[in-house]
């Protein structure tokens, strides 16, 4: 009984040993990851104790991320003064942003020394889903836009001088980001779309299309005056014509459609007056046929009234004889009236 006692006491305490050996294996472990990255803080000088990268963990924060952030900032001359702090990075990781990727950005912006920007526009526009690096990097690294886009089908811009002559042109657009304009500013498109309507309209409002040759830059001056990157994310530096051509004279063929359309409506009208005067005609001949019928129908009745004057005693014989003579009378005279015919006419 003894002996057993005593087996059962040597494996609790077996047990135990072993346990408190595991927990303390487990405690080194944690305390070796969270020292780790204590030493590097500190050696970098990122002021950031231990508690806090306990309590990162238990937030569901990257300390790792947190303390590499700190010692990038830190390193390139970003300091508190510059909202750089432990508490903002770690409120930015839990807002869902980019930490590295801001605090590089802020690197980049300040090593160029000619673009501010601090932790509060970072941070809204990373968080706005913009990449703030790229966005940076253009700012000192402008980047040129063609126009039509080269996804666009299109090989060149078409537009019309005063004169009628057309000319395709293509042109690239240098442009760098506008970073307070970077949330809620037009995007590339926007931009591209503007200057094709100005360069349109800086065509269009030409004279001629040989002063636009001699004076390209004409368009690119005229483009630039109209502010066309105002509430856009990007400032145009400059408008270049990579390529002007002459198409097509417009002019000469909407006259030449024009001409064509005027004498399709003026030959409608002429076949409108033809009809009207062929229809006015057959009614005079239908008059005319029906005068005559009248005539026909009266000369009927002049053989009746002399048979009923020759019955009622109204008219004699010498009287009748009297009238045929004045009637031959009046036909001779009528044919002697009548010119006649010229040889010219007789054999025509």
């Amino acid at each position: 009984m003894q002996l057993l006692l005593q087996g059962s006491a040597g494996g609790l305490l077996n047990g135990v040993l072993g346990l408190v050996l595991l927990m303390g294996i487990a405690v080194l472990g944690v305390f070796s990851f969270y020292f780790n990255l204590w030493i590097r803080a500190a050696l970098a000088g990122a002021n950031i104790k231990i508690k806090d990268l306990i309590q990162m963990t238990l937030r569901k924060v990257s300390a790792k991320t947190i303390v590499s952030a700190k010692i990038t900032a830190g390193q390139a001359g970003l300091g508190e003064d510059a909202g750089v702090t432990s508490q903002n990075l770690q409120a930015h990781y839990l807002a869902g942003g980019n930490v590295p990727l801001v605090v590089h950005a802020m690197v980049a912006a300040r090593k160029a020394q000619t673009i501010s920007l601090d932790w509060q526009l970072a941070t809204a526009i990373d968080l706005a889903g913009r990449n703030i690096l790229e966005a940076v990097q253009t700012s000192v690294y402008p980047k040129v836009i063609d126009c039509p886009a080269r996804d666009s089908g299109k090989k060149a811009l078409d537009a019309v001088a005063k004169n009628g002559i057309q000319l395709k042109v293509r042109t690239r657009v240098t442009v760098r980001a506008n970073l307070d304009q970077l949330i809620g500013g037009a995007t590339e498109e926007t931009i591209i779309a503007r200057v094709g309507e100005g360069i349109v309209s800086a065509i269009g409002s030409a004279e001629s299309h040989a002063e636009v040759l001699e004076n390209p830059d004409v368009i690119s001056k005229t483009v630039l005056s109209r502010r066309l990157d105002s509430q856009t994310a990007f400032e145009i530096v400059s408008i270049d014509i990579a390529d002007i051509d002459v198409g097509q004279n417009i002019g000469a063929r909407l006259r030449a459609d024009q001409a064509e359309a005027d004498t399709r409506v003026a030959r409608a009208q002429a076949e409108g007056k033809r009809a009207n005067a062929v229809a006015i005609e057959q009614e005079k001949m239908a008059s005319i046929e029906e005068s005559r019928a009248k005539v026909a129908e009266a000369q009927a009745e002049v053989p009746k009234a002399m048979a009923d004057a020759f019955r009622n005693g109204r008219m004699g014989v010498m009287e009748y004889y009297r009238l045929q003579n004045i009637q031959a009378d009046t036909a001779m005279r009528e044919a002697i009236s009548i010119p006649p015919e010229s040889p010219a006419e007789s054999s025509a």
